[in-house]
């Protein structure tokens, strides 16, 4: 059985689509288009969505359960209100899948469940409407649309559906993908585009279309004067594997984004659960800088103060919602440092710094290098710390795992009426081995043109842990490029457990007229185990961490379903292993190798559970250098063996990566992993 990673991830919805999906599903490549690509036809001229589309849905908080109603739609949209997120840009409030009967009425007509919503589509419509917000809709360009249920789709039903839609109110269409007979993609959307036109010249309603077919036929190389916007993946799950990698196969599609012609990377999961809240601003601030629609994706009823933190930040919004409509560009990525910059109607650069990894890493880059012309100095604003600084032209940060730093830097005249920035970094990733001494070493670094003056820096670590400075932990001038290095010695007590510890770097520093600036970095140390003395397998060995595309990284067993411990015996090709580990890319598993062991060893393949499908690579990774690869492995595939030398690494981990394809039946085992120190 396949997990068909797109419109939803319910075995309801494999039963639903049945074998054309196998076909169809998470199957085209996304080659990087060229840097003169573009569109192959104007946008629609209706003056729809010059900007990306912001607002709710509530599939991803929600499905089909009982839970989404009428109450929760105009929920939604008071909170929208009280909130502040109207007033931040947030406009449509969308219904997803089940809001209809499942049989149309003896006119044919679409038939609102009246359990779900008594007062019927239009009397909401009119609610929101009382908001000064709108409202948006679902079907499928298929028989049915992609719950199990079998509510019907438009295909055949186009204009009737479009005028039953404008008749109602609304102002969003989602067209979905399900059940739709093989009839070509091309034509499917044009002929609910021509009845949403025609239904919008009777009523005078315009509504925005959102094209949901996945990414299965590149509708971003024709669909510009079709639709406002167009899936680029298939959907999300709220796991950092999973907007991982959304969010690479959308990033090589900037050429095609505009005004009126969006690349939909998907929903948002901010405040779902599954991921931390520093990944959570990460997925808000790349699909940002990616001019993504924003779309929430949680219950803003129950939603923490922290997720209408993240949602409700108008600096970082502004990035999404420039009128110029630029999506953002990828200046460099290597190892996981991915700087991303997105150039604004002001002139000036949008740029993310966002670390993959999961330990903090510095990332760099310059003005010059995010496109802004030379100057005497330039002005960075930190979008979420919400002030602004001056460099001299280094834009650089070191970035807490699975973080994002969002700025805004221009070219400013008027640079030294800010402080100089400077840059704190814990050089090395901090393993400590409990009731062992290990020294970490701090910098403060002056990226600004102006000189940094009375610097000062601690460490502190948790409670009961000793740190202690052996160097001096104060400057009284930092000119640009100077730096304060300061050496700790970190202890963690006898019988500390193995885990992950918060480890806190903050500075302090003045600018030439006074103004205090104080700067913290969050970090994590991880207390390790030692290493082993001998060949051992990877499968009983406490790891660093796990980041997997779908459920969690089991333990001898293959991935299984979503739940832990719900895999089957590691098999590849017909052959059963007794261990190893069992992933789903996208996939990281990281060991404390200490610098004591020489080499790890697998066999590696795509699980038999996965019958058709599953196109992946494996890599070891020694620090920040891949020692090993396989190359593109498919489920069709043996096993193949893998061996990296791992001679004096720190770290070593073991990546699988999505082989370029998207995520679907991507289960991958390291069988028989062995680690030899």
């Amino acid at each position: 059985m396949r997990h068909l990673h797109t419109r939803t991830t319910r075995k309801a919805r494999r039963r639903a689509v049945g074998a054309l999906a196998a076909a169809l599903l998470c199957t085209a490549g996304l080659a990087a288009p060229t840097a003169a690509a573009a569109p192959v036809a104007p946008t629609p001229d209706d003056g729809l969505a010059r900007t990306p589309p912001m607002g709710f849905n509530n599939w991803n908080s929600t499905h089909c359960r009982a839970e989404f109603d009428e109450a929760m739609v105009k929920g939604i949209a008071d909170i929208f209100v009280d909130k502040g997120l109207k007033d931040a840009g947030y406009e449509y409030v969308n219904l997803d899948d089940c809001w209809a009967l499942p049989s149309r009425d003896a006119n044919g007509q679409l038939v609102p469940d009246p359990v779900r919503f008594p007062g019927g589509i239009k009397a909401l419509a009119d609610y929101v409407h009382a908001k000064g917000l709108k409202l948006g809709i679902y079907t499928s360009a298929g028989t049915k649309t992609c719950n199990s249920a079998g509510f019907p789709g438009a295909l055949g039903h186009e204009y009737s559906d479009a005028q039953q839609f404008a008749d109602w109110g609304v102002d969003y269409l989602k067209y979905d993908n399900c059940n739709n007979q093989g009839v070509d993609a091309r034509l499917r959307y044009t002929t609910m585009r021509d009845a949403l036109r025609a239904a919008s010249r009777k009523t005078g309603r315009p509504i925005v279309y959102s094209i949901c077919e996945w990414g299965e036929n590149k509708p971003w190389e024709w669909a510009s004067d079709v639709g406002h916007l167009w899936r680029t993946t298939g959907d999300i799950s709220d796991n950092w594997g999973s907007m991982l990698s959304i969010l690479k196969r959308n990033l090589p599609l900037a050429p095609y984004a505009g005004p009126g012609h969006w690349n939909d990377p998907d929903m948002l999961e901010v405040g779902n659960g599954g991921m931390t809240d520093t990944e959570y601003r990460s997925h808000f601030s790349m699909w940002a800088i990616m001019a993504a629609p924003l779309l929430i994706g949680s219950d803003l009823r129950s939603a923490s103060e922290e997720t209408f933190e993240i949602l409700g930040n108008r600096e970082v919004i502004a990035v999404d919602q420039d009128p110029l409509g630029r999506q953002g560009t990828v200046i460099s990525s290597e190892g996981g440092r991915w700087v991303v910059a997105k150039e604004m109607r002001d002139g000036s650069r949008a740029v993310a710094l966002f670390n993959e990894s999961g330990t903090a890493r510095r990332i760099t880059t310059t003005a010059a290098a995010v496109g802004l012309p030379a100057a005497d100095g330039y002005t960075l604003r930190d979008l979420w710390q919400h002030r602004s600084l001056n460099t001299a032209g280094t834009i650089s940060a070191t970035v807490p795992a699975h973080g994002t730093v969002l700025l805004r830097a221009w070219a400013d005249p008027k640079w030294a009426q800010h402080p100089p920035a400077v840059e704190l970094d814990l050089e090395g990733s901090p393993m400590v081995e409990a009731g062992r001494t290990t020294t970490l070493t701090s910098t403060v670094t002056d990226l600004g043109r102006t000189t940094a003056r009375r610097v000062s820096v601690t460490l502190t670590g948790p409670e009961g842990w000793t740190v202690r400075a052996t160097s001096p932990t104060t400057s009284p001038a930092l000119p640009t490029g100077g730096t304060l290095r300061t050496k700790w010695a970190v202890t963690a007590p006898q019988g500390t457990p193995t885990g992950s510890y918060d480890v806190v770097l903050r500075a302090t520093h003045h600018s030439p007229s006074g103004a205090r600036v104080d700067s913290t970095l969050p970090l994590t140390a991880s207390v390790v185990a030692p290493p082993p003395s001998e060949t051992s397998r990877l499968g009983d060995l406490p790891w660093l961490s796990a980041a997997n595309g779908w459920g969690p990284v089991e333990r001898d067993t293959s991935n299984g379903e979503s739940a832990a411990g719900d895999g089957r015996p590691i098999t590849v090709g017909g052959v059963v292993y007794d261990d190893g580990l069992g992933v789903h890319a996208q996939s990281t598993v990281e060991y404390y190798t200490g610098g004591a062991c020489e080499t790890v060893t697998a066999d590696v393949g795509v699980d038999d559970e996965e019958e058709v499908g599953g196109t992946v690579t494996f890599e070891i990774w020694t620090d920040d250098t891949r020692a090993a690869s396989t190359g593109l492995l498919t489920n069709a595939m043996s096993a193949r063996p893998i061996t990296a030398d791992v001679t004096g690494a720190q770290v070593v981990r073991l990546v699988v990566t999505d082989g370029g394809d998207g995520i679907d039946s991507d289960h991958g085992d390291w069988a028989g992993a062995r680690v030899s120190c």
